[in-house]
């Protein structure tokens, strides 16, 4: 688990974002249970409402699911959902406005694509 939770953001979001992290580099899998609130709040020495509040997010998005008295476990279509959600994120605060500083300094899409494929190297999917 993440050792540590800063100032920068609301807490629920930290755990909300850690959990997510963990199901999309499989470090929890499909299926599998995930710390409860009581067992969040104890690690990280906050109030179990404040994990609960993240966790509660996680089971509305579909990523969760409850199973009452036994605790909540990662839905199937969890990791697909977080990256079809991630990728959007990625669209919308860095392509965006990529795109709009390319267009600012006449950049071409053709040499925007030379510089990414040049400073990258990233690798083809």
């Amino acid at each position: 688990m993440k050792t540590k939770l800063d100032d920068s953001r609301p807490i629920y979001i930290q755990i909300k974002e850690f959990i997510e992290d963990s199901i999309i580099n499989e470090t929890i899998k499909i299926g599998e249970r995930v710390p409860s609130t009581n067992e969040l709040a104890k690690f990280y020495n906050i109030n179990p409402a404040t994990a609960r509040q993240g966790m509660n997010e996680l089971v509305m998005d579909n990523i969760l699911r409850k199973q009452r008295g036994v605790g909540m476990f990662v839905t199937e279509d969890a990791k697909e959902i977080l990256i079809g959600n991630r990728k959007k994120q990625f669209y919308e605060n860095y392509i965006v406005p990529l795109q709009d500083e390319a267009n600012k300094l006449e950049i071409t899409k053709d040499q925007l694509i030379e510089m990414l494929e040049k400073e990258g190297n990233m690798d083809e999917n």
